[in-house]
């Protein structure tokens, strides 16, 4: 079942002008309109996120913190859909129905909770952060420039916030728990990988791209390859996650157990599946 997102009244309060390249305007509409989904579909993962903490007995502060994240989410996509109005597009949508949150029954509400945080913040919000900082990079001094590191800095906090916990908590946790969820990290990293793949297909962007937040598939995909080998992998093996072996074993792990990880919302802008560290 479908439902329509329509940002366009909240979207129209930050419209803003845009650089004068009409030739871009098409590509920039869709990517900027794909964006604006996903975005505000992603409140809808931290808010479940905030009820899984809640229940599984977390500090309230940090439940409180989720559900701020969710509100922050929404605003991105009401941002987002303020470029599409400003690119001669529409802030509306039709989206499908959410996935639930993965409840993950066979382990307790605890180790539940650290899977989805690893997922969701650890994984797809560090890569979303390596991401948007390398458009930003690219991008001149401008309106566009200062909205999308309002969100880029958001989605730091995002990624902080789940690394903060699983420091916390990791090292605490029993042996076995420790075990099962290194062996669930190979699940999640296969997904991530699968679904970074499917939103950065390989291409180049035109020269003057970066004006309107346009960016390379193949430069995003190496991008994405760094940012797991260099910051992910090791910073999780630092923490007692054997994340060096769930990498190099994601692939058969991650084709029989795929619907057990979550993702939020698709990539805002990897190699084929044997590539490695």
């Amino acid at each position: 079942m479908s439902a329509v997102l329509d940002l366009r009244e909240a979207a129209r309060l930050y419209r803003l002008e845009v650089p004068d390249r009409p030739h871009l305007f098409s590509a920039a509409r869709a990517t900027w309109h794909g964006r604006m989904v996903n975005e505000h579909g992603s409140a809808r993962v931290f808010e479940a996120l905030a009820g899984q903490l809640r229940d599984a007995a977390f500090d309230e502060a940090d439940a409180a913190i989720c559900r701020r994240f969710a509100a922050e989410e929404r605003h991105h996509g009401v941002l987002c859909g303020a470029v599409v109005e400003s690119l001669g597009g529409s802030a509306r949508a039709e989206i499908d129905a959410p996935v639930a949150m993965p409840r993950h029954e066979d382990v307790s509400r605890l180790e539940a909770a650290l899977r989805n945080l690893l997922s969701v913040s650890c994984l797809s919000e560090t890569v979303a952060v390596a991401l948007i900082a390398a458009e930003r990079a690219e991008m001149p001094e401008g309106r566009l420039r200062a909205l999308l590191t309002r969100i880029w800095a958001d989605e730091i906090g995002h990624a902080r916030f789940g690394w903060r916990i699983l420091r916390s908590r990791v090292p605490r946790l029993p042996a076995p728990a420790r075990s099962r969820l290194g062996a669930y990290l190979a699940v999640a990293l296969a997904h991530l990988e699968s679904h970074e793949l499917a939103h950065l297909p390989p291409g180049i962007q035109p020269d003057d791209g970066a004006l309107l937040g346009l960016c390379g598939g193949s430069d995003a995909r190496r991008l994405f390859y760094e940012t797991v080998c260099d910051v992910i992998v090791p910073t999780l093996d630092a923490i007692g996650l054997d994340a060096t072996t769930a990498w190099r074993e994601r692939g058969a792990r991650g084709l029989a157990t795929r619907s057990t990880s979550v993702h939020r919302g698709g990539s805002r802008f990897l190699a084929p599946v044997g590539h490695g560290c």
